[in-house]
């Protein structure tokens, strides 16, 4: 019976909340790549090298406020990321992937109003996970890492309709976290970052 009420009770507050206090819900598919990858191996300075543009694609799930405040979970996937080094050192790698899961907060302003056409740029920055892993060389044993990470950058939505429109998006990763020394070269991650560039459709309810 007590629960009977609770449920009375979360239905009347929801009918009562105004139509004004609504606010959006923006999934957006998007495909892109990656591009400015640097990276350190093992403990020594000069053994790091620079990584080839990269497929990269993924989805965004954000919610908007009628404001400008928002947050979204975003989530990237680059096949074949440490593949074809351009730096000095030109390491060469087996199979390899970066995976991204980050939460973010989000500012943007809707220009042309909140539903609609119209376009909502924003700048973003959240914290979250970056998994690097290698395996099929012979210079390294597999590397499998889970790594604490940063991502910031910004973009633009445009709406040619109340729920479809769509997204440019440029961000800048950057690892936070360091590997201990185990005694094996490893991917150094404190010196692990990159650029994502991607275009996506958005929708929006």
């Amino acid at each position: 019976m007590r629960i009977a009420k609770l449920f009375m009770i979360g239905a009347m507050t929801l009918a009562l909340v105004p139509a004004t206090a609504s606010a959006d819900w923006l999934f957006t598919p998007y495909m892109g790549a990656n591009f400015g990858g640097n990276a350190t191996f093992g403990e020594f300075d000069n053994f790091d090298d620079e990584f080839e543009r990269r497929v990269d694609f993924g989805a965004s799930l954000g919610w908007m406020g009628a404001g400008v405040i928002g947050a979204e979970v975003d989530f990237g996937y680059s096949p074949n990321f440490f593949e074809d080094t351009t730096g000095g050192s030109n390491f060469e790698f087996g199979d390899s992937n970066v995976t991204t899961l980050m939460g973010n907060l989000i500012v943007g302003v809707p220009i042309g109003g909140q539903v609609g056409p119209g376009i909502r740029p924003y700048a973003t920055a959240g914290l979250g996970l970056i998994r690097s892993a290698i395996s099929g060389t012979t210079l390294f044993n597999d590397l499998d890492t889970n790594d604490f990470g940063m991502n910031i950058g910004g973009g633009v939505h445009g709406f040619f309709s109340d729920n479809v429109g769509l997204r440019g998006d440029l961000r800048y990763f950057r690892s936070l976290q360091d590997n201990e020394p185990d005694g094996e070269l490893d991917l150094g991650l404190a010196d692990f970052d990159f650029w994502r560039g991607t275009v996506g459709v958005t929708f929006r309810w």
